[in-house]
Protein backbone atom coordinates (compact mmCIF):
# COMPACT_ATOMS: atom_id res chain seq x y z
CA UNK A 1 0.00 0.00 0.00
CA UNK A 2 1.25 3.50 -0.89
CA UNK A 3 0.50 6.89 -1.75
CA UNK A 4 -0.64 7.71 -5.34
CA UNK A 5 1.84 9.60 -7.98
CA UNK A 6 1.84 12.89 -7.98
CA UNK A 7 0.57 12.69 -11.76
CA UNK A 8 -2.43 10.80 -10.31
CA UNK A 9 -2.48 12.95 -7.40
CA UNK A 10 -3.24 16.28 -9.54
CA UNK A 11 -5.96 14.55 -10.93
CA UNK A 12 -7.62 14.55 -8.12
CA UNK A 13 -6.84 17.59 -7.33
CA UNK A 14 -8.22 18.85 -10.40
CA UNK A 15 -11.90 16.79 -9.90
CA UNK A 16 -11.87 18.68 -6.34
CA UNK A 17 -12.08 21.99 -8.33
CA UNK A 18 -14.80 20.96 -10.97
CA UNK A 19 -16.68 19.29 -7.87
CA UNK A 20 -16.35 22.38 -6.22
CA UNK A 21 -18.22 24.27 -8.76
CA UNK A 22 -21.02 22.41 -8.94
CA UNK A 23 -21.99 23.08 -5.29
CA UNK A 24 -19.83 20.19 -3.17
CA UNK A 25 -18.00 20.93 -0.28
CA UNK A 26 -15.60 18.81 1.53
CA UNK A 27 -12.35 19.22 2.84
CA UNK A 28 -9.18 20.21 1.04
CA UNK A 29 -7.10 17.35 2.86
CA UNK A 30 -7.76 13.87 1.40
CA UNK A 31 -4.99 11.01 1.02
CA UNK A 32 -5.44 8.41 -1.52
CA UNK A 33 -3.21 5.17 -1.97
CA UNK A 34 -2.74 2.31 -4.32
CA UNK A 35 -3.42 -1.17 -3.26
CA UNK A 36 -3.93 -4.64 -4.81
CA UNK A 37 -6.65 -6.50 -5.05
CA UNK A 38 -5.32 -8.52 -2.13
CA UNK A 39 -4.78 -5.91 0.01
CA UNK A 40 -8.68 -4.99 -0.59
CA UNK A 41 -9.03 -8.42 0.81
CA UNK A 42 -7.17 -8.16 4.21
CA UNK A 43 -8.78 -4.60 4.50
CA UNK A 44 -12.24 -5.67 3.62
CA UNK A 45 -12.85 -7.55 7.23
CA UNK A 46 -11.59 -4.30 9.09
CA UNK A 47 -14.28 -2.06 6.77
CA UNK A 48 -11.28 -0.82 5.48
CA UNK A 49 -9.74 0.71 8.59
CA UNK A 50 -5.89 -0.53 8.48
CA UNK A 51 -5.79 0.59 12.32
CA UNK A 52 -8.97 -1.23 13.40
CA UNK A 53 -8.27 -3.81 16.32
CA UNK A 54 -7.25 -7.21 15.34
CA UNK A 55 -10.02 -10.01 16.34
CA UNK A 56 -10.27 -13.57 15.00
CA UNK A 57 -13.51 -13.21 12.64
CA UNK A 58 -11.35 -10.76 10.48
CA UNK A 59 -8.74 -13.54 10.27
CA UNK A 60 -11.49 -16.08 9.10
CA UNK A 61 -13.03 -13.16 7.09
CA UNK A 62 -9.38 -13.08 4.98
CA UNK A 63 -9.08 -16.53 4.21
CA UNK A 64 -12.64 -17.03 2.92
CA UNK A 65 -11.93 -13.77 0.80
CA UNK A 66 -8.87 -15.28 -0.73
CA UNK A 67 -10.15 -18.29 -0.90
CA UNK A 68 -12.90 -16.73 -3.20
CA UNK A 69 -11.11 -14.46 -5.00
CA UNK A 70 -8.86 -17.41 -6.59
CA UNK A 71 -11.96 -19.57 -7.82
CA UNK A 72 -13.69 -15.52 -8.80
CA UNK A 73 -11.35 -12.93 -9.60
CA UNK A 74 -12.63 -9.28 -9.05
CA UNK A 75 -11.28 -5.92 -9.56
CA UNK A 76 -13.03 -3.67 -7.20
CA UNK A 77 -12.11 0.17 -8.18
CA UNK A 78 -12.29 2.09 -5.12
CA UNK A 79 -13.26 2.53 -1.45
CA UNK A 80 -13.43 5.22 0.35
CA UNK A 81 -13.41 5.84 4.15
CA UNK A 82 -14.85 8.89 6.72
CA UNK A 83 -12.45 9.82 8.32
CA UNK A 84 -10.62 12.97 9.03
CA UNK A 85 -8.36 13.34 6.51
CA UNK A 86 -11.00 11.20 4.10
CA UNK A 87 -8.81 8.25 2.92
CA UNK A 88 -9.54 6.41 -0.18
CA UNK A 89 -7.84 3.20 -1.60
CA UNK A 90 -7.60 2.44 -5.33
CA UNK A 91 -6.78 -0.07 -7.39
CA UNK A 92 -3.23 -0.34 -9.03
CA UNK A 93 -3.80 -1.05 -12.28
CA UNK A 94 -6.54 1.17 -12.82
CA UNK A 95 -5.69 3.60 -16.55
CA UNK A 96 -6.25 8.08 -15.92
CA UNK A 97 -9.61 8.15 -17.93
CA UNK A 98 -10.81 5.64 -15.09
CA UNK A 99 -9.28 7.38 -12.03
CA UNK A 100 -11.17 10.71 -13.23
CA UNK A 101 -14.32 8.56 -13.45
CA UNK A 102 -13.11 7.47 -9.56
CA UNK A 103 -12.51 10.52 -8.06
CA UNK A 104 -15.95 12.28 -9.15
CA UNK A 105 -17.51 9.16 -7.47
CA UNK A 106 -15.48 9.05 -4.05
CA UNK A 107 -15.50 12.99 -3.98
CA UNK A 108 -19.25 12.75 -3.98
CA UNK A 109 -19.45 10.03 -0.59
CA UNK A 110 -16.89 12.72 1.11
CA UNK A 111 -19.05 15.61 0.54
CA UNK A 112 -21.74 13.08 2.02
CA UNK A 113 -19.93 12.38 4.75
CA UNK A 114 -19.17 15.50 5.53
CA UNK A 115 -23.08 17.51 4.97
CA UNK A 116 -25.22 14.92 5.64
CA UNK A 117 -26.36 15.23 9.15
CA UNK A 118 -26.37 11.56 10.21
CA UNK A 119 -23.23 11.86 10.30
CA UNK A 120 -22.71 14.20 12.71
CA UNK A 121 -21.80 12.60 15.09
CA UNK A 122 -18.37 11.56 13.47
CA UNK A 123 -17.81 14.90 11.52
CA UNK A 124 -14.97 16.01 14.39
CA UNK A 125 -13.40 12.31 14.69
CA UNK A 126 -10.26 10.95 13.48
CA UNK A 127 -11.30 7.63 13.42
CA UNK A 128 -7.83 6.24 12.03
CA UNK A 129 -6.36 7.89 15.17
CA UNK A 130 -8.92 6.59 17.52
CA UNK A 131 -9.22 3.41 16.11
CA UNK A 132 -5.12 2.82 16.33
CA UNK A 133 -5.30 3.75 19.84
CA UNK A 134 -7.85 1.05 20.70
CA UNK A 135 -6.15 -1.37 18.85
CA UNK A 136 -3.00 -0.85 21.03
CA UNK A 137 -5.05 -1.09 23.75
CA UNK A 138 -6.45 -4.18 23.22
CA UNK A 139 -3.60 -5.44 22.03
CA UNK A 140 -2.08 -4.91 25.47
CA UNK A 141 -4.64 -6.07 27.36
CA UNK A 142 -4.69 -9.70 24.83
CA UNK A 143 -1.08 -9.81 26.33
CA UNK A 144 -2.06 -9.76 29.80
CA UNK A 145 -5.70 -11.51 29.83
CA UNK A 146 -5.56 -14.03 26.87
CA UNK A 147 -8.21 -15.07 25.21
CA UNK A 148 -10.83 -13.94 27.90
CA UNK A 149 -10.32 -10.43 25.83
CA UNK A 150 -11.36 -12.13 22.46
CA UNK A 151 -14.95 -13.55 24.65
CA UNK A 152 -15.61 -9.79 25.60
CA UNK A 153 -15.33 -8.94 22.03
CA UNK A 154 -17.66 -11.37 20.62
CA UNK A 155 -20.17 -11.13 23.81
CA UNK A 156 -20.13 -7.30 22.86
CA UNK A 157 -20.03 -7.99 18.92
CA UNK A 158 -23.39 -9.40 19.65
CA UNK A 159 -25.36 -6.77 20.77
CA UNK A 160 -23.14 -3.96 18.93
CA UNK A 161 -26.66 -3.45 16.86
CA UNK A 162 -28.40 -2.30 20.09
CA UNK A 163 -26.88 0.79 20.29
CA UNK A 164 -28.74 3.94 20.43
CA UNK A 165 -27.70 5.94 17.42
CA UNK A 166 -30.48 7.87 17.46
CA UNK A 167 -30.52 9.09 20.46
CA UNK A 168 -27.04 9.88 20.64
CA UNK A 169 -27.56 11.83 17.57
CA UNK A 170 -30.44 13.59 18.80
CA UNK A 171 -28.72 14.60 22.16
CA UNK A 172 -25.69 16.20 19.48
CA UNK A 173 -28.13 18.37 17.87
CA UNK A 174 -30.20 19.06 20.35
CA UNK A 175 -27.05 20.13 22.52
CA UNK A 176 -25.82 22.61 19.67
CA UNK A 177 -29.81 24.01 19.61
CA UNK A 178 -29.65 24.69 23.22
CA UNK A 179 -26.30 26.32 23.33
CA UNK A 180 -27.74 28.39 20.81
CA UNK A 181 -30.91 29.62 22.61
CA UNK A 182 -31.54 32.93 22.76
CA UNK A 183 -32.66 34.88 25.67
CA UNK A 184 -35.96 36.35 24.14
CA UNK A 185 -36.72 32.83 23.30
CA UNK A 186 -36.05 31.49 27.06
CA UNK A 187 -38.25 34.25 28.14
CA UNK A 188 -41.10 34.08 26.42
CA UNK A 189 -41.01 30.24 25.75
CA UNK A 190 -39.78 29.13 29.09
CA UNK A 191 -39.35 31.55 31.82
CA UNK A 192 -43.01 32.95 31.70
CA UNK A 193 -44.91 29.70 30.51
CA UNK A 194 -43.09 26.88 32.63
CA UNK A 195 -41.50 28.77 35.77
CA UNK A 196 -43.61 31.38 36.43
CA UNK A 197 -46.85 30.32 35.26
CA UNK A 198 -48.16 33.80 33.89
CA UNK A 199 -52.15 34.19 32.91
CA UNK A 200 -52.76 34.62 29.32
CA UNK A 201 -53.21 38.89 29.74
CA UNK A 202 -49.60 39.08 31.37
CA UNK A 203 -47.79 37.14 28.26
CA UNK A 204 -49.74 39.26 25.99
CA UNK A 205 -48.73 42.53 27.67
CA UNK A 206 -45.02 41.46 27.94
CA UNK A 207 -45.49 40.44 23.89
CA UNK A 208 -46.91 43.75 23.16
CA UNK A 209 -43.86 45.97 25.84
CA UNK A 210 -41.21 43.56 22.86
CA UNK A 211 -42.66 44.42 19.99
CA UNK A 212 -42.54 48.31 21.02
CA UNK A 213 -39.16 48.17 21.67
CA UNK A 214 -38.12 47.51 18.22
CA UNK A 215 -33.88 46.78 18.55
CA UNK A 216 -34.07 47.77 21.85
CA UNK A 217 -33.52 44.34 23.53
CA UNK A 218 -31.16 45.49 26.21
CA UNK A 219 -33.05 48.40 27.64
CA UNK A 220 -36.49 45.77 27.54
CA UNK A 221 -34.89 42.95 29.61
CA UNK A 222 -33.00 45.63 32.14
CA UNK A 223 -36.77 46.32 33.20
CA UNK A 224 -37.29 42.22 32.83
CA UNK A 225 -34.30 41.46 35.55
CA UNK A 226 -35.71 44.84 37.87
CA UNK A 227 -39.03 42.67 37.91
CA UNK A 228 -38.00 39.29 38.27
CA UNK A 229 -33.98 39.35 39.95
CA UNK A 230 -33.97 35.56 39.16
CA UNK A 231 -34.05 35.71 35.83
CA UNK A 232 -30.42 36.25 34.90
CA UNK A 233 -29.38 33.03 36.81
CA UNK A 234 -32.19 30.58 36.00
CA UNK A 235 -31.29 31.64 32.13
CA UNK A 236 -27.49 30.98 32.65
CA UNK A 237 -28.03 27.80 34.61
CA UNK A 238 -30.83 26.61 31.84
CA UNK A 239 -27.91 27.15 29.11
CA UNK A 240 -25.22 24.97 31.08
CA UNK A 241 -27.78 21.81 31.18
CA UNK A 242 -26.36 18.79 29.73
CA UNK A 243 -29.00 16.43 28.96
CA UNK A 244 -28.01 13.21 28.76
CA UNK A 245 -29.96 10.38 26.09
CA UNK A 246 -31.41 7.27 27.52
CA UNK A 247 -28.27 4.36 27.98
CA UNK A 248 -28.63 1.98 24.90
CA UNK A 249 -28.29 -2.16 26.04
CA UNK A 250 -24.54 -1.41 25.97
CA UNK A 251 -23.99 1.64 27.82
CA UNK A 252 -26.65 0.37 30.61
CA UNK A 253 -24.07 -2.82 30.72
CA UNK A 254 -20.80 -0.85 31.33
CA UNK A 255 -22.32 1.40 33.70
CA UNK A 256 -24.22 -0.77 36.15
CA UNK A 257 -23.42 -4.56 35.58
CA UNK A 258 -21.95 -5.50 39.27
CA UNK A 259 -19.98 -8.16 37.55
CA UNK A 260 -17.99 -5.68 35.89
CA UNK A 261 -17.99 -3.22 38.54
CA UNK A 262 -15.29 -5.95 39.99
CA UNK A 263 -12.26 -4.67 40.56
CA UNK A 264 -10.42 -7.65 38.38
CA UNK A 265 -13.62 -7.14 35.89
CA UNK A 266 -13.02 -3.23 35.40
CA UNK A 267 -10.89 -4.04 31.94
CA UNK A 268 -13.57 -5.78 29.86
CA UNK A 269 -15.56 -2.00 30.23
CA UNK A 270 -12.91 -0.57 27.99
CA UNK A 271 -13.31 -3.22 25.39
CA UNK A 272 -17.12 -2.98 25.35
CA UNK A 273 -16.93 0.65 25.23
CA UNK A 274 -14.27 0.33 22.04
CA UNK A 275 -16.99 -1.68 20.31
CA UNK A 276 -19.93 0.35 21.25
CA UNK A 277 -18.15 3.33 19.58
CA UNK A 278 -17.10 1.82 16.61
CA UNK A 279 -20.87 0.14 16.18
CA UNK A 280 -21.90 4.29 16.61
CA UNK A 281 -19.15 5.76 13.94
CA UNK A 282 -20.72 2.79 11.48
CA UNK A 283 -24.21 3.38 11.99
CA UNK A 284 -25.08 6.07 9.43
CA UNK A 285 -23.46 4.73 6.89
CA UNK A 286 -25.57 1.14 7.09
CA UNK A 287 -28.67 3.57 7.29
CA UNK A 288 -27.46 5.93 4.39
CA UNK A 289 -26.55 3.19 1.35
CA UNK A 290 -28.49 3.78 -1.23
CA UNK A 291 -28.57 8.12 -0.79
CA UNK A 292 -24.41 7.38 -0.25
CA UNK A 293 -24.13 5.51 -3.26
CA UNK A 294 -26.75 7.28 -5.69
CA UNK A 295 -24.70 10.48 -4.48
CA UNK A 296 -21.65 9.47 -5.55
CA UNK A 297 -22.60 7.67 -8.63
CA UNK A 298 -24.80 10.70 -9.64
CA UNK A 299 -21.62 13.19 -9.32
CA UNK A 300 -19.57 10.85 -11.11
CA UNK A 301 -22.24 10.64 -14.13
CA UNK A 302 -22.67 14.19 -14.60
CA UNK A 303 -18.80 15.60 -14.04
CA UNK A 304 -17.77 12.54 -15.82
CA UNK A 305 -19.35 13.20 -18.60
CA UNK A 306 -18.78 17.21 -19.27
CA UNK A 307 -14.91 16.53 -18.12
CA UNK A 308 -12.42 17.28 -21.41
CA UNK A 309 -10.15 14.85 -19.65
CA UNK A 310 -12.06 11.61 -20.95
CA UNK A 311 -12.29 12.23 -24.91
CA UNK A 312 -11.74 9.21 -26.68
CA UNK A 313 -12.81 7.02 -23.71
CA UNK A 314 -16.47 7.53 -23.38
CA UNK A 315 -17.20 3.92 -24.93
CA UNK A 316 -15.13 2.36 -22.37
CA UNK A 317 -17.07 5.14 -19.36
CA UNK A 318 -20.71 3.52 -20.48
CA UNK A 319 -19.10 -0.18 -19.84
CA UNK A 320 -17.98 0.80 -16.70
CA UNK A 321 -20.74 2.63 -15.72
CA UNK A 322 -23.44 0.56 -16.78
CA UNK A 323 -22.35 -2.34 -14.87
CA UNK A 324 -22.07 -0.37 -11.55
CA UNK A 325 -25.64 1.45 -12.38
CA UNK A 326 -27.78 -0.64 -14.36
CA UNK A 327 -31.22 -1.26 -12.69
CA UNK A 328 -32.24 -4.97 -12.20
CA UNK A 329 -36.25 -6.00 -13.10
CA UNK A 330 -35.56 -8.12 -9.75
CA UNK A 331 -33.55 -7.45 -6.95
CA UNK A 332 -31.91 -4.12 -5.56
CA UNK A 333 -28.98 -2.07 -6.45
CA UNK A 334 -28.58 0.69 -4.73
CA UNK A 335 -26.32 2.52 -6.77
CA UNK A 336 -29.14 2.25 -9.61
CA UNK A 337 -32.27 3.71 -7.30
CA UNK A 338 -30.04 6.12 -5.64
CA UNK A 339 -28.68 7.42 -8.82
CA UNK A 340 -32.65 7.51 -10.64
CA UNK A 341 -33.85 8.88 -7.76
CA UNK A 342 -31.48 12.07 -7.46
CA UNK A 343 -32.19 12.51 -11.03
CA UNK A 344 -35.89 12.01 -10.77
CA UNK A 345 -36.04 14.74 -7.52
CA UNK A 346 -33.92 17.30 -9.79
CA UNK A 347 -36.23 17.05 -12.77
CA UNK A 348 -39.08 17.31 -10.71
CA UNK A 349 -37.69 20.51 -8.75
CA UNK A 350 -36.54 21.97 -11.85
CA UNK A 351 -40.45 21.82 -13.21
CA UNK A 352 -41.70 22.86 -9.84
CA UNK A 353 -43.92 19.71 -9.42
CA UNK A 354 -43.13 19.74 -5.91
CA UNK A 355 -46.24 22.11 -5.45
CA UNK A 356 -49.55 21.80 -4.61
CA UNK A 357 -50.97 22.98 -7.86
CA UNK A 358 -49.12 19.98 -9.21
CA UNK A 359 -50.08 17.33 -6.61
CA UNK A 360 -53.96 18.63 -7.17
CA UNK A 361 -53.65 17.79 -11.21
CA UNK A 362 -56.06 14.83 -11.52
CA UNK A 363 -55.56 14.15 -15.72
CA UNK A 364 -52.12 12.34 -16.74
CA UNK A 365 -51.90 14.03 -19.91
CA UNK A 366 -51.35 18.02 -17.43
CA UNK A 367 -48.70 16.67 -15.35
CA UNK A 368 -46.54 15.85 -18.32
CA UNK A 369 -46.86 18.53 -19.95
CA UNK A 370 -46.49 20.70 -16.08
CA UNK A 371 -43.64 22.68 -16.37
CA UNK A 372 -42.81 25.79 -14.12
CA UNK A 373 -39.42 26.41 -15.32
CA UNK A 374 -37.95 27.19 -11.50
CA UNK A 375 -34.50 24.86 -12.70
CA UNK A 376 -33.93 24.93 -8.90
CA UNK A 377 -33.22 21.14 -8.64
CA UNK A 378 -29.29 21.50 -8.46
CA UNK A 379 -29.72 23.23 -5.19
CA UNK A 380 -32.72 21.43 -4.32
CA UNK A 381 -30.40 17.86 -4.42
CA UNK A 382 -28.38 19.40 -2.43
CA UNK A 383 -30.46 20.28 0.22
CA UNK A 384 -31.73 16.60 0.20
CA UNK A 385 -28.59 14.91 0.51
CA UNK A 386 -27.86 17.50 3.89
CA UNK A 387 -31.15 16.22 5.68
CA UNK A 388 -32.10 13.21 4.84
CA UNK A 389 -31.54 8.81 5.43
CA UNK A 390 -32.54 5.98 3.20
CA UNK A 391 -35.87 5.39 5.31
CA UNK A 392 -37.22 9.14 4.47
CA UNK A 393 -35.54 9.32 1.30
CA UNK A 394 -37.47 6.11 -0.33
CA UNK A 395 -40.71 7.25 2.14
CA UNK A 396 -40.74 11.34 0.86
CA UNK A 397 -39.51 10.81 -3.12
CA UNK A 398 -40.76 7.64 -4.76
CA UNK A 399 -43.80 8.19 -6.30
CA UNK A 400 -45.80 6.73 -9.08
CA UNK A 401 -43.60 8.73 -11.64
CA UNK A 402 -40.72 7.02 -11.10
CA UNK A 403 -42.23 4.10 -11.05
CA UNK A 404 -43.92 5.05 -14.60
CA UNK A 405 -40.35 6.78 -15.56
CA UNK A 406 -38.34 3.39 -14.70
CA UNK A 407 -40.78 0.68 -15.37
CA UNK A 408 -40.53 -0.04 -12.11
CA UNK A 409 -42.76 -3.22 -10.40
CA UNK A 410 -42.54 -5.31 -7.52
CA UNK A 411 -41.88 -8.65 -8.48
CA UNK A 412 -43.64 -12.07 -6.84
CA UNK A 413 -42.58 -15.58 -7.47
CA UNK A 414 -44.50 -18.79 -7.63
CA UNK A 415 -43.69 -22.31 -8.31
CA UNK A 416 -44.65 -23.51 -12.07
CA UNK A 417 -46.12 -27.51 -11.10
CA UNK A 418 -46.70 -28.13 -14.61
CA UNK A 419 -42.69 -26.73 -15.75
CA UNK A 420 -41.09 -27.59 -12.27
CA UNK A 421 -39.29 -24.67 -11.53
CA UNK A 422 -39.75 -21.12 -10.33
CA UNK A 423 -41.44 -18.30 -12.23
CA UNK A 424 -41.00 -14.34 -11.42
CA UNK A 425 -44.32 -12.59 -12.37
CA UNK A 426 -45.35 -8.65 -11.94
CA UNK A 427 -46.73 -8.46 -8.79
CA UNK A 428 -47.59 -4.88 -8.53
CA UNK A 429 -46.70 -1.60 -10.21
CA UNK A 430 -47.78 0.98 -7.77
CA UNK A 431 -45.52 3.25 -6.04
CA UNK A 432 -46.96 2.11 -2.64
CA UNK A 433 -46.39 -1.49 -2.97
CA UNK A 434 -42.44 -0.53 -4.88
CA UNK A 435 -41.43 1.77 -1.93
CA UNK A 436 -42.73 -0.98 0.78
CA UNK A 437 -40.50 -3.52 -0.38
CA UNK A 438 -37.70 -1.35 -0.96
CA UNK A 439 -37.78 -0.13 3.10
CA UNK A 440 -38.50 -3.86 3.88
CA UNK A 441 -35.21 -4.61 2.69
CA UNK A 442 -33.42 -1.47 4.42
CA UNK A 443 -31.12 -1.83 7.77
CA UNK A 444 -33.40 -1.97 10.78
CA UNK A 445 -32.37 -3.35 13.76
CA UNK A 446 -34.69 -4.50 17.01
CA UNK A 447 -35.64 -1.83 19.24
CA UNK A 448 -34.72 -3.62 22.52
CA UNK A 449 -34.13 -1.42 25.87
CA UNK A 450 -33.48 -1.80 29.30
CA UNK A 451 -37.53 -2.11 31.38
CA UNK A 452 -35.72 -0.32 34.48
CA UNK A 453 -39.02 -1.24 36.30
CA UNK A 454 -38.29 -5.02 36.26
CA UNK A 455 -34.01 -4.88 36.42
CA UNK A 456 -34.14 -5.55 39.92
CA UNK A 457 -32.70 -7.96 42.13
CA UNK A 458 -29.94 -8.84 39.99
CA UNK A 459 -31.83 -8.89 37.33
CA UNK A 460 -31.35 -7.67 33.85
CA UNK A 461 -34.77 -7.12 31.87
CA UNK A 462 -34.66 -6.39 28.23
CA UNK A 463 -37.88 -5.26 26.32
CA UNK A 464 -38.24 -5.26 22.78
CA UNK A 465 -40.68 -2.84 21.32
CA UNK A 466 -42.47 -5.31 18.92
CA UNK A 467 -42.51 -4.04 15.61
CA UNK A 468 -43.91 -6.68 13.65
CA UNK A 469 -41.18 -8.46 12.81
CA UNK A 470 -39.62 -10.83 15.48
CA UNK A 471 -36.62 -11.28 16.67
CA UNK A 472 -34.05 -13.89 15.07
CA UNK A 473 -34.53 -17.10 17.57
CA UNK A 474 -31.61 -19.07 16.00
CA UNK A 475 -29.72 -15.99 17.99
CA UNK A 476 -31.44 -15.31 20.91
CA UNK A 477 -30.01 -17.93 23.08
CA UNK A 478 -26.08 -17.34 21.94
CA UNK A 479 -26.46 -13.53 22.23
CA UNK A 480 -28.30 -14.01 26.11
CA UNK A 481 -25.43 -16.15 27.15
CA UNK A 482 -22.86 -13.16 26.37
CA UNK A 483 -25.54 -10.46 27.88
CA UNK A 484 -25.58 -13.08 30.64
CA UNK A 485 -21.80 -13.04 31.50
CA UNK A 486 -21.33 -9.65 30.94
CA UNK A 487 -24.18 -8.96 33.49
CA UNK A 488 -23.26 -11.32 35.88
CA UNK A 489 -26.94 -11.92 37.02
CA UNK A 490 -30.05 -13.45 35.44
CA UNK A 491 -31.53 -12.07 31.96
CA UNK A 492 -34.54 -11.61 31.28
CA UNK A 493 -35.91 -10.69 27.57
CA UNK A 494 -39.80 -9.90 26.80
CA UNK A 495 -40.52 -10.37 22.76
CA UNK A 496 -43.20 -11.27 20.67
CA UNK A 497 -43.18 -14.60 18.66
CA UNK A 498 -45.90 -16.38 16.28
CA UNK A 499 -48.29 -18.76 16.91
CA UNK A 500 -49.49 -21.28 14.90
CA UNK A 501 -52.69 -23.26 15.56
CA UNK A 502 -51.59 -22.44 19.34
CA UNK A 503 -48.60 -23.51 18.92
CA UNK A 504 -44.39 -21.33 18.90
CA UNK A 505 -42.88 -21.28 15.55
CA UNK A 506 -39.58 -23.06 16.67
CA UNK A 507 -38.36 -22.05 13.15
CA UNK A 508 -39.07 -19.07 10.24
CA UNK A 509 -38.44 -21.62 7.73
CA UNK A 510 -41.77 -22.42 7.03
CA UNK A 511 -42.83 -19.31 6.33
CA UNK A 512 -40.73 -16.45 4.69
CA UNK A 513 -41.66 -13.18 6.63
CA UNK A 514 -44.58 -13.83 9.02
CA UNK A 515 -44.66 -9.22 9.34
CA UNK A 516 -45.77 -9.62 5.72
CA UNK A 517 -48.57 -11.57 5.54
CA UNK A 518 -52.13 -10.23 4.84
CA UNK A 519 -55.51 -10.85 6.28
CA UNK A 520 -57.25 -14.19 4.45
CA UNK A 521 -53.71 -15.37 2.61
CA UNK A 522 -54.08 -19.29 3.84
CA UNK A 523 -50.60 -19.58 4.99
CA UNK A 524 -50.96 -16.54 7.30
CA UNK A 525 -54.67 -17.22 8.79
CA UNK A 526 -53.71 -18.66 11.48
CA UNK A 527 -50.65 -16.65 12.93
CA UNK A 528 -50.88 -15.00 16.17
CA UNK A 529 -48.42 -12.60 17.55
CA UNK A 530 -47.84 -13.90 21.95
CA UNK A 531 -45.47 -11.74 24.44
CA UNK A 532 -43.10 -14.38 25.18
CA UNK A 533 -40.50 -14.44 28.13
CA UNK A 534 -37.01 -15.67 27.39
CA UNK A 535 -34.81 -16.51 31.03
CA UNK A 536 -31.36 -16.92 31.16
CA UNK A 537 -29.93 -17.88 33.99
CA UNK A 538 -26.76 -19.93 34.99
CA UNK A 539 -26.35 -20.25 31.24
CA UNK A 540 -29.71 -22.29 30.43
CA UNK A 541 -32.54 -20.62 28.81
CA UNK A 542 -36.32 -20.62 29.47
CA UNK A 543 -39.15 -19.51 27.81
CA UNK A 544 -42.61 -19.16 29.37
CA UNK A 545 -45.81 -17.27 27.62
CA UNK A 546 -47.21 -13.86 29.48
Amino acid sequence: MELVSQHAKGIMEECKLRARDQGLKFDDETLEYIVTNRDMIELSPKVMIPTLYDYWVHDVRVLSGKGMYEAYPSNPYETVINTRPAISFYNDNNPDWLNVMIFYHVLGHIDFFQNNLFYKNTWDIDLTGQALSDKRLIAQLRSEKGRWVDYIIEFSRGIDNLVGFQKELNHNIMKDTRRQLSKTDFYFDIFLQKIKNVSHNEYLKEITRFNAIKNDTEDFFDQVIVKYPEFAELYKKELSIKVKPDQDVMEYVIRFSPFLKEEENEWMKSVIQIVRNTSLYFQPQIRTKIMNEGWASYWHEYLFMRDDRIRGHETDFAKVNAAVTSMPKVGLNPYALGLRLFQHIKDMEDKGCYSFDYMFLDDEVGKKKYNQGKNSGAQFILKTRENFNDFTFINTFIDQEFIAEHNLFVAGKRFNNTRMTWEFFIKSKKAQDYKKMVIDTLYHPPEIFVDKAGTKKGILYLNHKFENKPLKMDFIENTMVGIHYLWGGPVHLETSVPMVSGKTVTSYGNFWDPASYKAGDKSSENIKWKRMLYVMENRKLHKKEL
